[in-house]
């Protein structure tokens, strides 16, 4: 009867623990999932914050021109004292590295923006109206934070006044 009662008792802990093991492995996707959802939201943030940068850059100076490295949204050299657009030069949320891939323009400058992560990115819909372009995307490095000035020119239509 007390070998019967052993048998029982260990069969009854490898089940705990086989139950410990299923649920921390749950936990840990969960953390995963939810801290690839942070990166995400801080890659959209971080890059919204350059595309601001670079626009404010080409509007400021008498000249539209495209910033051509990155420290120049730092210290504008074009004037005379010290301008900001960016208070510090952020790293990629997803990589980690303070690199980034720049979307090159005409004029030997960069109009904006990429992370160099070819991962797979958990949003693939749902984005804001400036980040439409991103919808259907396969890798963060498709996702392009770019400034174009005809874009930015384009004024929504005025509400139509209802007739009396």
């Amino acid at each position: 009867m007390v070998s019967a009662q052993r048998g029982f008792t260990y069969i009854t802990i490898l089940f705990v623990v086989a139950m410990m093991s299923a649920g921390l492995a749950l936990i840990g996707e969960v953390w995963h999932t939810s801290s690839m959802r942070e990166k995400e939201a801080e890659l959209l943030h971080v890059g919204n914050e350059y595309r601001k940068a670079i626009e404010r850059y080409y509007l400021s100076g008498p000249q539209r021109q495209y910033p051509k490295n990155m420290s120049d949204l730092i210290k504008d050299p074009r004037m005379p004292g010290t301008v900001r657009y960016l208070r510090r030069l952020y790293p990629d949320p997803i990589t980690g590295r303070d690199e980034w891939g720049l979307v090159k323009s005409a004029d030997g400058g960069f109009a904006g923006i990429h992370s160099l992560s070819e991962n797979k990115p958990l949003k693939s819909a749902g984005f804001a109206v400036r980040d439409a372009a991103f919808e259907g995307k396969t890798k963060y490095s498709e996702w392009q934070f770019a400034f174009a000035p005809a874009a930015s020119a384009v004024k929504p239509p005025a509400k139509p006044t209802p007739p009396k």
